[in-house]
């Protein structure tokens, strides 16, 4: 089960890119509907979790094909694993074969997924792009984390 605080979005979070920031913030946003859905709200919370998560690894994977970013075979394979396992639960959702608890299992294991990545692929990516447009290695500044 995920903690409470592990889907509420905190400065621990920040890479130090921030369009990759800004868009980290709103995946917590749109999967904290993910694991808060019923049955009634499920088929619009993961819609708008695969709206995101396209959008999202699309933008990542352009930067990464952009420019030339060594490790992003493994990344790029990474995003399209998760979006193929959207894309499931969207259709078993549709199809009435699943309902909010399947969403909602989605969501916690996003939650648990996303931290790993973001620290590992993400940070990566995100000192590369920095590298790329600024000549040097993101800052960080974050607000007191308690």
């Amino acid at each position: 089960m995920v903690s409470d605080n592990s889907v509420v979005w905190n400065d621990a979070r920040l890479l130090g890119f921030t369009p990759m920031d800004d868009v980290h913030k709103e995946f917590y946003e749109v999967a904290l509907r993910l694991v808060t859905c019923t049955d009634a709200t499920a088929a619009a919370a993961i819609e708008k979790f695969e709206q995101h998560a396209l959008s999202h690894f699309e933008q990542e994977d352009q930067w990464m094909r952009a420019t030339n970013f060594p490790p992003r075979d493994c990344h790029i394979e990474e995003h399209a694993a998760v979006l193929k396992s959207v894309g499931e639960v969207k259709a078993a959702v549709a199809e009435g074969r699943a309902s909010a608890e399947l969403v909602r299992d989605l969501g916690q294991r996003l939650f648990e997924w996303f931290p790993g990545h973001a620290d590992y692929l993400d940070s990566a990516l995100a000192a590369w792009m920095t590298k790329q447009t600024m000549g040097g290695k993101p800052v960080v500044l974050r607000r007191s984390i308690k």
